[in-house]
């Protein structure tokens, strides 16, 4: 399932370092403005520990995560929307992605040059959110004049449109997200045809220097950030950008004895990306034989022959029923065999919709 997180902010918030921790993948990263300039993509695996259990269980040849890709978008500054900077090709890049991680400052450091001079999260935060409302309001002020002249004809589905923008257009109009204007789910359908930066939902990565991190009080910065997140109604995980990019050069024990040492229980990179796989309604089943367990990523809504054409189309066009245990009792019964005697094996149609954690035998005839 090819969905994506764009990772954006200012210039050195540390949006590449991140990635580089994130996906390993050596994006560059340097101490000045637009060091990337063509978008960087990683796909990094899912870390669930279901998937750990059900190897145990099952014994498999091989495991098989679920993947997530990232976006390393580079930095945008104030008049973006007018191509200041690489604005224009900045804007073009995030309107490909399917949600934002926007990663905000919450460090001083005098030998990292910010771009305006000082550390200010709000300010932050709204430079890039104003950057991306102006884009919309560009983007919906041209279709209000088009879909205008459609709608005085009386066309009913341009009467519609026209109705979804102008309110779109008030919201953006009073310096407010696309997102935060509430559609039913006709009009949720129209407006997702207009591509509006502001309408992906979001996520605040508050980048906190280590001493931060390891202090049970969050900074003012962060509180700032949460301040902000919370008028929006958008998440925020605090995260340090440079120990996660230390984390991610170590191996098994190694890796382990950094967090102990740290007092962290896992990577915040963990948090992210189980955060950033949520942020978009995805949900995981598996596939557990002995050939592999596996991993797949699904939207939550998905029914059982659409949750099967993820594996492969053939599996969706001959659907014939699924065979389905939860998680949680394949784990309590230690078996599949065990979990079908105790009658917690379901055999389900083509309406079922596939829960979080089903682990599923898809029967097909093609």
């Amino acid at each position: 399932m090819a969905l994506t997180t764009g990772i954006v902010g200012l210039p050195n918030v540390g949006k590449s370092t991140l990635f580089n921790a994130i996906t390993q993948a050596g994006a560059e990263a340097a101490n000045y403005p637009f060091a990337t300039i063509d978008p960087n993509v990683g796909i990094v695996d899912v870390p669930d520990e279901r998937l750990h259990v059900l190897t145990d269980l099952v014994n498999p040849k091989k495991t098989i995560p679920t993947g997530f890709e990232f976006t390393d978008i580079a930095g945008i500054v104030k008049g973006a929307n007018r191509g200041e900077g690489l604005g224009n090709q900045f804007l073009s890049n995030i309107r490909e992605v399917d949600a934002i991680s926007h990663v905000v400052r919450c460090f001083d450091d005098g030998d990292i040059t910010h771009v305006s001079g000082s550390v200010d999260p709000v300010r932050d935060i709204e430079v890039i959110n104003l950057e991306l409302i102006l884009a919309d309001l560009e983007t919906v002020s041209k279709r209000l004049d088009k879909v205008g002249k459609q709608a005085k004809s009386k066309d009913k589905e341009a009467i519609a449109e026209q109705a979804v923008l102008e309110k779109i257009m008030t919201a953006l109009e009073a310096e407010k997200p696309a997102r935060s204007v509430s559609l039913n789910q006709d009009e949720e359908k129209i407006a997702k045809g207009f591509q509006l930066l502001t309408k992906k939902p979001i996520l605040y990565v508050a980048n906190v220097n280590e001493e931060s991190l390891l202090e049970e009080e969050e900074n003012d910065y962060v509180k700032q950030v949460r301040a902000v997140a919370a008028e929006e109604g958008a998440e925020v995980i605090t995260i340090c950008a440079d120990i996660e990019a230390e984390i991610a050069e170590l191996d098994g024990e190694d890796r382990q004895s950094f967090l102990d040492d740290l007092g962290l229980t896992e990577p915040g990179l963990n948090r992210l990306i189980r955060t950033s796989y949520e942020l978009l309604g995805l949900n995981t089943y598996f596939t557990a034989g002995e050939p592999e367990v596996r991993a797949w990523t699904i939207k939550e809504g998905t029914k059982a022959p659409q949750a099967a054409g993820v594996i492969h189309s053939d599996f969706e066009r001959g659907f014939i029923r699924a065979e389905v245990v939860s998680f949680t009792d394949l784990q309590y019964y230690g078996s599949t065999a065990r979990a079908k005697e105790a009658g917690k094996v379901r055999l389900e149609g083509k309406d079922y919709i596939v829960q979080d954690g089903d682990v599923i035998h898809f029967r097909f005839n093609v």
